[in-house]
């Protein structure tokens, strides 16, 4: 009985020296830790101020080198502390190591919208608030994201494109330039005073204040079709008025022509009536 009491003296014994001895390194860790998240915030400041000097920084890529910052830091600290409290670290790097070449492998496709969001947060081919069409969707670049990147459609909806696929194919952008000009076809009837038709159209252009004159309106033949000559219309207009204009002109167009007498031909076929019953079709 003496004995199992002198043994369990020594367990305890044991078991406080080594909290004891312990808590230095606990208390070496909350303060590394504690130092560390200071250090971050700080940084963050830092960067903050540092890019936002520029009155033409860009949210999207300040965010970007937050979070890349931050987690860098985040890494090391966790190594710090995890040393602090007497753990292996070189064994430690090493299974992490090993992990993160797995997760590489296995998430290829993942790594690769990353480095296309990296690249296009770096050569901007498109900014949030711009329009551009892209795979087949077109729509304002609602966020720029570290693997995708969502657009809202004109009908309100929401289209994630993966950074990959974007940043590997055609972008088309519609907002990077302040001037827009529209290509507007109109047919006439071949029968149409063509020199009277190019003064009608000159003379709404020159009605409509959303139409630029300079750079100025252009009227072109485009060729003739099977029941109209057709004419082609390039109208400037700022950006944020390209869509009114276009509609506008299309309407101001119609009136003007049916005013003036002006024919727009649509597609129509005569039928000959032959005594013998013989019907043709031309």
């Amino acid at each position: 009985m003496i004995q199992e009491e002198t043994q369990l003296q020594n367990y305890i014994h044991q078991f406080t020296a080594t909290i004891v001895g312990y808590v230095p390194n606990v208390i070496k860790a909350i303060f590394i830790l504690f130092i560390g998240l200071i250090i971050i915030k700080i940084l963050r400041r830092v960067i903050t101020g540092i890019m936002t000097k520029n009155a033409d920084h860009d949210p999207t890529l300040l965010k970007f080198v937050l979070d890349v910052a931050t987690w860098i830091l985040r890494a090391f600290i966790f190594v710090a502390v995890i040393g602090a409290l007497g753990v292996e670290t070189t064994t430690f790097a090493a299974a992490i190591g090993a992990a993160g070449i797995a997760i590489g492998l296995s998430l290829q496709g993942s790594l690769s919208n990353f480095a296309g969001g990296l690249l296009i947060i770096l050569f901007k081919p498109f900014r949030i608030g711009d329009y551009i069409e892209a795979q087949g969707q077109g729509g304002t670049v609602n966020s720029i994201q570290i693997f995708s990147t969502r657009i809202i459609t004109s009908n309100n909806q929401v289209v994630y494109m993966p950074n990959g696929t974007l940043s590997n194919n055609t972008i088309k952008n519609f907002s990077q330039e302040p001037l827009r000009r529209a290509e507007v076809v109109l047919g006439v009837g071949y029968n149409s005073d063509l020199k009277h038709v190019k003064e009608v159209i000159y003379k709404v252009i020159k009605s409509d204040d959303k139409i630029l004159t300079e750079p100025g309106a252009s009227i072109e033949i485009k060729g003739l079709a099977e029941n109209s000559v057709d004419l082609v219309v390039f109208l400037w207009a700022e950006r944020p008025k390209y869509g009114a204009m276009v509609s506008d002109f299309y309407e101001n167009i119609k009136i003007a022509f049916e005013q003036e007498g002006i024919e727009i031909p649509f597609p129509q076929r005569d039928i000959h009536v032959k005594p013998d019953g013989k019907n043709t079709v031309a």
